[in-house]
């Protein structure tokens, strides 16, 4: 697991609550994500998980209170500012481009960052340095052999892996992954996870996933959200002994 340090949260919650009409999704969440952390959120469906990873990327604006990234406030930003501002987040539902290949995917993400775009007259060297960053990238992410492939054509798992290596093509610090492992095998969620922990490395991850095979190996520390709420947040270990906890979430759904 990532050595954690006291800086300054990488991410942080004052308070946050988000209503929809007259339904309270979200009430008053406190959390403190720190630096170089790895952190699931888990819970029940309709806990508000979604709802939380979209008030942090900038999907939606709290209702009230805010949230802070490296300690400057984002509560309310729009999404691209807040990825220039250092936070990347992929999806719940795989989001590539189908009709592009592996490189094309991750190579657009390189050159948002560097502000290069297509053109006649586009810079030779801007797009050697463009090149040599989307092929590390892929390499990271394991899909070398793949690189010419469409993106629609690649199996499950290895979209979710292309998606990650967008995630990580923008250079955040702070990256959020929603279900990473959702409908995969067994040994697929085992290599995806290893993934995870590898190019996550150095940097701050907050994380939705149901599999607590994954989350309890994983991470160093896990929130429990249900209800809108914030029941626990802790070590691995000790909110699977959460009597709370047990009886909200775990003796629900069980170990997976």
């Amino acid at each position: 697991m990532n050595e954690i340090t006291s800086q300054t949260p990488a991410l942080q919650l004052s308070d946050v609550s988000k209503s929809f009409g007259p339904i309270d999704v979200l009430q008053g969440l406190n959390l403190d994500i720190r630096p170089g952390e790895r952190h699931a959120v888990i819970g029940p469906n309709g806990a508000g998980k979604s709802t939380l990873f979209n008030l942090i990327s900038g999907m939606f604006a709290p209702s009230s209170g805010d949230i802070r990234l490296e300690g400057n406030s984002i509560g309310g930003l729009s999404p691209h500012l807040i990825n220039r501002a250092g936070l990347a987040r992929s999806f719940q539902i795989t989001n590539i481009f189908h009709r592009m290949t592996v490189f094309e995917n991750l190579r657009i993400g390189v050159m948002a960052r560097h502000q290069v775009r297509y053109g006649l007259f586009r810079s030779a060297a801007g797009m050697r340095r463009v090149n040599d960053e989307t092929a590390d990238v892929l390499n990271r992410v394991g899909l070398e052999a793949r690189a010419q492939s469409m993106a629609g054509d690649l199996t499950y798992s290895e979209q979710r892996a292309l998606e990650i290596g967008m995630t990580l093509t923008t250079g955040a610090d702070v990256i959020l992954l929603d279900e990473p492992t959702a409908g995969m095998s067994r040994e697929e969620t085992a290599k995806a996870a290893e993934l995870i922990r590898k190019v996550t490395e150095g940097k701050t991850l907050l994380m939705v996933e149901h599999d607590m095979s994954v989350v309890f190996s994983l991470c160093d520390r896990v929130s429990v959200l249900v209800y809108g709420r914030i029941l626990a947040t802790d070590t691995p270990e000790r909110i699977s002994a959460n009597r709370e906890v047990q009886e909200a979430y775990l003796g629900q759904e069980g170990a997976q």
